[in-house]
């Protein structure tokens, strides 16, 4: 599939992918972080209690 192409755009290709990849990853991890940092006082159990009552 690649081969049709010239090794200088495979080469652009794979760099746009490994960029698009590395924000993809960084964007979740700040998102996991928000996640984490901002739960209600950080109490596991408090936490927990209230997820298990949701459902």
């Amino acid at each position: 599939m690649l081969d049709a192409l010239s090794e200088e755009i495979q080469l652009i290709i794979l760099i746009i992918i490994i960029a698009v990849l590395f924000f993809l990853v960084s964007w979740n991890n700040k998102r996991n972080k928000n996640k984490l940092y901002h739960r209600d006082q950080r109490n596991f159990r408090k936490n927990y209690l209230k997820k298990k009552d949701k459902k």
